[in-house]
């Protein structure tokens, strides 16, 4: 049994909590057990939660000592300080091997041990600015879903906690198992990390939203970086930059994410033929979509069509 300790403390958020108890705490008939849940604390006893009641906590961070993954579900207020004993606690979780795991704010408690600095980590798109400003060598993506790392892994908001667990599950157990805990908790199978968070849009609208909802009813046609430039008479350069700074990424790697959502979609609602999917989202052949699947989602499209219909099925 893989053994998953969550780490919580008061005030803890029952939501988040919540989600790694669902995926790794519960027994559901004819689903094979691979995970022992459980929780512990730095002061055992009662812990206050968001929900206004407290939960009884025995354990204390010594249940740390034997943890395959650590989860840290949560983390509020985020300024609070990650106390010597608990740092320790899970500075040696780490390197004895165990996985940490953070959702959501729990982000901020990882960065003190110094275990993200010098790289990539997420959070919460409305805390993305303030772990950057606190945590300058942790290198923040404000706008995907998930970041794993093998040995640390962060998520953004509280339902992508959801996508990074079950990631895990499928990472450690498989897509088929990952696929039939997800059918019991009805949620979609699998969504990549890279997956944009859903980010309110700032207001006013400028240029950029135009060019988007263009870009995405054109995907069948062969849009290069430079059409999308030459759509707003701007250069490429200008065009990269402003995608940087109101997206966080490039032209290009929109374009493809897009692209691949749009195959996704595809696939979960159709039944068209593999081809003819790549040629109406512009990847023009199955062969190329197939890499663009196994580089960002790990899969086929034939297994992801698999998957998610397995998922569905009454």
């Amino acid at each position: 049994m893989h053994r998953v300790m969550a780490l919580v403390r008061p005030v803890q958020s029952t939501f988040e909590l919540g989600i790694a108890a669902e995926v790794f705490g519960t027994e559901r008939a004819g689903v094979p057990r691979h995970y022992e849940f459980d929780v512990c604390t730095e002061k055992p006893g009662p812990v206050p939660t968001s929900a206004g009641y407290s939960m009884a906590v025995t354990r204390g961070l010594s249940a740390l000592a034997d943890a395959d993954t650590v989860l840290i579900p949560g983390w509020s207020p985020v300024e609070a300080p990650l106390s010597s004993a608990v740092r320790r606690a899970l500075l040696r979780a780490h390197a004895r091997g165990a996985r940490l795991v953070t959702i959501c704010s729990g982000v901020f408690a990882l960065a003190r041990t110094g275990l993200l600095d010098g790289r990539s980590a997420t959070t919460h798109w409305a805390r993305a600015a303030q772990l950057r400003e606190e945590f300058p060598r942790v290198r923040v993506e404000p706008d995907v879903l998930y970041v794993d790392h093998g040995d640390v892994a962060t998520s953004a908001g509280a339902g992508a906690g959801i996508d990074l667990c079950l990631h895990l599950v499928r990472r450690d157990h498989g897509a088929a198992h990952a696929a039939l805990v997800a059918r019991h908790m009805v949620m979609p199978p699998h969504r990549d990390g890279g997956q944009a968070q859903f980010v309110p849009a700032p207001p006013p609208a400028d240029e950029l939203d135009g060019l988007l909802a263009w870009a995405g009813s054109r995907l069948g046609t062969p849009l290069s970086v430079g059409d999308l430039a030459a759509h707003l008479n701007l250069s490429s350069r200008t065009l990269a930059r402003r995608f940087a700074e109101r997206l966080g990424t490039t032209p290009g790697a929109w374009l493809l994410t897009r692209r691949v959502t749009e195959a996704r979609t595809l696939l979960e609602e159709t039944d068209l033929p593999i081809e003819v999917i790549a040629t109406r989202v512009g990847l023009t052949s199955a062969v190329n979509l197939r890499r663009r699947f196994r580089d960002r989602l790990g899969t086929t499209p034939g297994a992801y069509r698999r998957a998610f219909r397995g998922s569905v099925s009454p």
